[in-house]
């Protein structure tokens, strides 16, 4: 039986970012999507389904703590597991994103195995 890989929603008004979320997460088997800000995420999120969302925290249009509070509010993905990645690293800053809904909260640039390491702990998968 083929194991289905897990579907992870990369949200970051930075191309570069994306494509190298993207990269290190495809690399560790996972099915990649991308949004280019939080209300782009929370539409994909709200039409498709994933196993986990990577939010940035500054993005145009909808930002990252607004993002959480929508995907939180709407019944079809409350539970959806959420990461969130800022270069914001102050513990006001971690702590705010864990008030919005976020299940964790790094600081840009998140090294590989670190981004690996989360994404398999948040997905309860063997890394």
């Amino acid at each position: 039986m083929e194991t289905i890989p897990a579907r992870i929603l990369v949200i970051d008004d930075s191309a570069l970012v994306r494509q190298y979320h993207r990269q290190i997460l495809e690399q560790a088997g996972y099915e990649v999507a991308e949004a280019v800000n939080g209300m782009d995420g929370l539409e994909k999120a709200l039409e498709q389904k994933f196993d986990l969302c990577v939010v940035d925290v500054n993005m145009p249009v909808m930002d990252g703590y607004a993002f959480l509070h929508a995907l939180r509010a709407a019944p079809a993905a409350h539970d959806l597991p959420a990461l969130m990645i800022s270069t914001e690293a102050a513990a006001a800053d971690r702590d705010q994103a864990l008030a919005a809904g976020a299940n964790a909260y790094l600081t840009k640039p998140v090294p590989p195995a670190a981004l690996c390491a989360y994404a398999a702990a948040m997905l309860g998968v063997a890394s």
